[in-house]
């Protein structure tokens, strides 16, 4: 069973520079360490059990830049969905056509020594970035997600994850094939598209393919495929709006 959005990923070209930027933007910003594949990861944690993962390449090995994406501008690339149960969910992908990978084990060096463990299984075809590689923590998770969640733009969590997708009754059947659930159908007039909206534990998740020529959606999926396309976060402040693209790295993100 899905529980939820465990993080969004956040490729960026160097790391120290993305860590102020986000400071800059209000976020308190904690050092998360390396993964012996060759990216190292800053951690923006909330109030709702996700965070955002600020991923960089410090060796620029294939495995690397394949997480990170770097050659496709960086940006929001990726989102992992947490489970109790990675074996029994990932064969459940599987089971309605999704080609996920067998749960393989995973790590990372937190800056205080301390070596986090969990097991991840990710989509190995075109459908990478619409369906989310899934993980199940084996040291404590909150091990791996720092404790503080309080920052000073006053984000308690991920609100909606809005994925563009060239196909949505494909996306549609895929998710509700997972959840069990038809989901609901929205129109995205902001976006030039429709698709359908599906809730997983606090989140929602926007499946939406554009449905008129000159879409901005159009254009994205040229460039980038079917991928992650925008995230709202949920914010006490009272201060909405996107936030500056130069900072947060080319990822459209906005405060609700």
């Amino acid at each position: 069973m899905l529980l939820g959005i465990d993080h969004i990923v956040i490729a960026v070209s160097d790391l120290e520079t993305a860590t102020k930027n986000y400071r800059d933007l209000g976020f308190a910003v904690v050092p998360g360490g390396k993964h012996p594949t060759g990216t190292h990861n800053s951690l923006i944690a909330f109030a709702d059990g996700a965070y955002i993962e600020l991923l960089a390449v410090y060796d620029p090995t294939p495995e690397a830049l394949r997480w990170t994406k770097l050659e496709e501008g960086g940006g929001l690339i990726d989102f992992c969905m947490q489970t109790k149960d990675l074996r029994t969910d990932s064969a459940l992908f599987r089971g309605v056509g999704i080609n996920m990978s067998d749960p393989a084990p995973y790590s990372r060096v937190r800056p205080d020594g301390f070596k986090l463990h969990w097991m991840l299984s990710t989509c190995l075809d075109h459908n990478r970035g619409v369906i989310p590689f899934l993980i199940e923590d084996e040291t404590p998770r909150e091990e791996r997600v720092p404790s503080k969640t309080k920052h000073e733009n006053q984000v308690t969590g991920i609100g909606t994850l809005t994925i563009a997708v060239d196909d949505r009754d494909a996306a549609r059947r895929h998710y509700s094939a997972i959840l069990g659930d038809k989901g609901q159908t929205i129109e995205r007039a902001d976006l030039g598209g429709a698709g359908t909206r599906f809730v997983i534990g606090g989140h929602r998740v926007d499946l939406v393919a554009p449905t008129r020529p000159g879409s901005i959606l159009s254009d994205w999926l040229r460039d980038r495929g079917p991928s992650p396309y925008e995230a709202t976060l949920i914010t006490a402040s009272g201060k909405k709006g996107a936030l500056d693209g130069e900072k947060t790295t080319g990822a459209r993100l906005a405060l609700v």
